[in-house]
């Protein structure tokens, strides 16, 4: 009996009645189901979030500045629900909590009232940080929690990158500010620091004007050293004077009294000389002719007398004014120690002055150079400070908020959840179909060991119908991948021939196992697919597995099928495909090999096993 012939009878075994048939078809879309059905539903669940009820509850009773009122939350609140990445339902905090309890909303999200104030808290004595509450709850969706806390932190770092910004563009809008004033305060330095030269200048001739003055002081001071003596002396001599013209003007006053008393007598005395003339008995002429005389005597006497008289006032006069000469040289008398004094002190300060003035020059010409550096300074600060306009400082604020910006390169790309999650369960599905085919199929035909008594033709038989259907199912799953779920492959070809190989390694191992411990071998390819199910590596990563799960990945079929559908299907490191594929292959000669001397031992001998039925059937 050829191997050929024993493939037949065995599909004709599987095709006897209209119940095998039945079987034979159900069992053959086992891995269908599984493997389309369970891709299907998580095909691109990323992409569906925005289904997702989310409450979220806004308190925040924002900030006042002057007449308006700002709000974050409500602003946050707007974002979040025009971004539109979940069901956003804004509801009060009752209704949120009531709805998260009923499963109404999968989680909520909390902005307390002081959620504005908390953000403009750094601005004051009392920084503190705002909150967000994130309410779950696990009975409704435990990935559902977890996504929630991803949408916090996306909910987080987009208030820090607004906040970041607008912080950085009050900022921003200072340093600018900074650098108008420096520029302000370097234009002032230029003039102060021509001021200041001016002003040295300036010094300096009042410096020299000064010393001019000190030298003439000096002069005067030595000039008017005997002047105090000299001025004692003509007091002295103006007093003398005053008192001799004083007793002139006394003489005068007696001379002008018997002058004028001459005068007034000889009016008198005429007369009676007249009219003593008469008694007498003078004739008249000799009386006219003494009254002629008298009258000539009489005008020549009241002559005098006005002279007299105008003298006696002059003596008065310069009686008076030598009085007030002697008085003004006395004031002066008294008054030139002073004078002395006020030159002597003149001519001290004068020097003093000079040298002030000197010391203020060169102080002048220390602040102008400090000054010309203080310039030099802010010129320096003002090239440190770039210079913006509104618009750039808008930019820099806004790439300060969020200087990272993350490019994903990426070597391959599966493209969605679902195509990412293929390989894994397309290598299940490969098991699943296979372990279930084991269930209607034998894994040795008894007649073929009987006619042949060759163990490897039959274990190659026994392999060949299994791996076979295999394949036609690894067919029909790629597909319901490729075709229906619209996953990329890559590599299509090398796709489905990893499938089909991984389909035929797992078809010898169950024959190994099937043959050697017959029902057991069974059960055992359930507990090999559930422990592989878990090192396979194909949701999180195999690093995370604990110690002795993780070295199993290395040593188990299903990670190398896993691996190896990746490498092809998104077009990864095609030598690690080849090596995964090697490895497979590898596999199944050894698991071909194994069952061939398990039928060797079974044709040599029967053991109690053999005659005990199968729990299986």
């Amino acid at each position: 009996m050829k191997i050929l012939q024993m493939i037949r009878s065995e599909f004709a075994r599987l095709w006897a009645t209209k119940m095998a048939r039945l079987a034979f078809v159900a069992l053959m879309c086992v891995p269908l189901l599984y493997g389309g059905l369970y891709l299907w539903a998580n095909q691109d669940p990323y992409a569906k979030l925005d289904q997702v009820p989310v409450a979220l509850v806004v308190s925040d009773e924002g900030v006042q500045h002057g007449d308006t009122t700002r709000n974050v939350g409500d602003e946050v609140a707007k974002q979040l629900i025009d971004d539109g990445s979940f069901d956003w339902n804004r509801v009060s905090a009752k209704e949120a909590k009531r709805g998260v309890g009923a499963g109404d909303y999968d989680f909520s999200v909390t902005i307390p009232k002081d959620f504005t104030a908390a953000l403009e808290s750094s601005r004051g004595t009392d920084p503190h940080r705002a909150e967000v509450l994130l309410t779950t709850n696990d009975a409704n969706s435990y990935l559902a929690s977890t996504i929630g806390e991803q949408a916090v932190k996306q909910i987080r770092q987009q208030i820090v990158k607004s906040v970041n910004q607008e912080a950085a563009k009050q900022f921003l809008d200072g340093l600018a500010q900074v650098r108008t004033s420096l520029g302000e305060a370097h234009e002032g330095t230029v003039k102060l620091g021509t001021g200041a030269g001016s002003a040295k200048d300036g010094a300096k001739s009042a410096k020299d004007g000064a010393g001019k003055l000190a030298t003439g002081l000096d002069q005067l001071r030595t000039g008017t050293a005997s002047l105090p003596a000299q001025t004692e002396q003509l007091a002295n001599g103006a007093a003398k004077v005053a008192g001799a013209d004083a007793e002139i003007a006394r003489i005068g006053r007696e001379v002008a009294g018997g002058s004028q008393q001459a005068v007034d007598r000889l009016s008198g005395d005429r007369q009676a000389i007249i009219d003593e003339l008469k008694k007498a008995g003078l004739d008249q002429a000799a009386i006219d002719r003494v009254a002629g005389r008298l009258d000539q005597a009489g005008s020549a006497l009241r002559e005098a007398n006005t002279k007299v008289q105008g003298a006696s006032a002059q003596l008065d006069q310069l009686q008076a004014g030598s009085q007030q000469v002697a008085d003004g040289a006395r004031k002066l008398a008294d008054a030139t120690p002073q004078l002395a004094n006020g030159i002597a002190t003149a001519a001290d300060g004068a020097g003093t002055l000079t040298d002030g003035l000197g010391t203020l020059e060169t102080g002048l010409g220390t602040l102008q150079n400090g000054i010309g550096t203080l310039g030099q300074g802010l010129a320096a600060g003002i090239e440190k400070i770039p210079e913006s306009d509104a618009a750039l400082r808008a930019k820099q604020a806004q790439n300060i908020s969020d200087p990272v910006d993350v490019q994903t390169s990426k070597v391959t790309s599966a493209g969605t959840y679902g195509a990412g999650l293929a390989p894994f369960f397309v290598s299940l599905a490969a098991w699943i179909g296979i372990y279930a085919l084991f269930l209607i199929l034998k894994p040795v035909s008894r007649r073929a060991m009987t006619a042949l008594r060759s163990p490897l033709p039959v274990a190659l038989a026994g392999w060949a119908t299994p791996a076979l259907l295999g394949a036609i199912q690894m067919a029909a799953l790629y597909a319901i991948v490729t075709g229906t779920l619209g996953f990329r492959a890559e590599h299509p070809w090398a796709v489905y021939g990893m499938m089909a190989l991984a389909s035929a390694t797992f078809a010898a191992i169950i024959l190994a196992l099937n043959v050697w411990l017959g029902s057991v071998g069974q059960f055992m390819g359930l507990v090999l697919m559930v422990l592989q199910l878990v090192t396979a590596g194909g949701t999180f990563p195999w690093q995370t597995l604990p110690e002795p799960l993780a070295t199993l990945h290395h040593y188990l079929p299903m990670s190398f099928a896993v691996d190896g559908i990746r490498q092809v299907m998104y077009g990864g490191n095609l030598s690690h495909a080849v090596n995964d594929a090697l490895l497979l292959g590898l596999v199944l000669v050894a698991a071909v090999l194994l069952s061939a001397v398990g039928v060797g031992r079974q044709m040599r001998s029967r053991t109690l096993r053999d005659l005990q039925p199968s729990l299986i059937g």
